[in-house]
């Protein structure tokens, strides 16, 4: 015996199609277009502030992704954690390393198609993985909000709590890498400074004199 909802949902399906799309669904696929576009310069560009900045494009249209799907408890923590905090560190880490504000050489490893075609691999699995799961899955975007509260918390500290306390190691892992990065650089600074003076040193200094 089918519930309401699942009767909803069958009626959905069937009043709408990939040739009939809603404003949601038309918004929806601009916003994408639009972070699947930030997300490229993200990982294209060689200045890692603008990497740093475009990833905030990135992870603010992941948010609206999920306002477009009721998910608004999801869309919110997106924007306090990710935005709000994984970004900053980030920032804060680079400020700590002194990253190079412009053009950065040396971030580019010239293994672009290695990466290239590990990321195009990555990305045709999870496209598959997620068709498969949601094949004859339809969301109503006009009906009422699916993400409560309630649920997404239940689950996300049931079934997902080991790989968000990893993911909060990680980030710690990170912080404390660029304060040792930035300690060391600067104990290594203070030496050449304090260093005495060579020979050849003295010598130059002497006929400029």
């Amino acid at each position: 015996m089918n519930t309401p909802s699942a009767a909803l949902t069958t009626a959905a399906a069937a009043s709408h199609g990939f040739l009939s799309p809603t404003g949601v669904e038309i918004a929806f696929l601009l916003v994408g277009l639009v972070t699947f576009g930030a997300a490229l310069v993200t990982v294209t560009t060689r200045q890692l502030v603008h990497a740093a900045l475009w990833l905030v494009v990135t992870l603010g249209g992941l948010a609206v992704e999920y306002l477009l799907l009721t998910a608004e408890f999801i869309a919110w923590v997106q924007v306090l954690i990710y935005v709000g905090s994984v970004v900053v560190l980030l920032l804060f880490g680079l400020m700590l390393t002194k990253a190079p504000i412009g053009r950065s050489p040396d971030a580019d490893s010239g293994n672009r198609w290695a990466a290239l075609t590990v990321a195009v691999a990555a990305a045709a699995a999870l496209v598959w993985v997620v068709v498969d799961a949601f094949r004859t899955t339809w969301i109503d975007l006009g009906g009422a909000a699916s993400g409560s509260t309630k649920v997404t918390g239940a689950s996300l500290f049931q079934n997902w709590v080991l790989p968000f306390e990893a993911l909060s190691v990680l980030l710690l892992a990170a912080l404390v890498g660029a304060i040792v990065l930035s300690r060391k650089a600067k104990a290594d600074a203070a030496t050449t400074a304090n260093a005495p003076a060579t020979p050849d040193t003295r010598s130059e200094k002497e006929g400029v004199r």
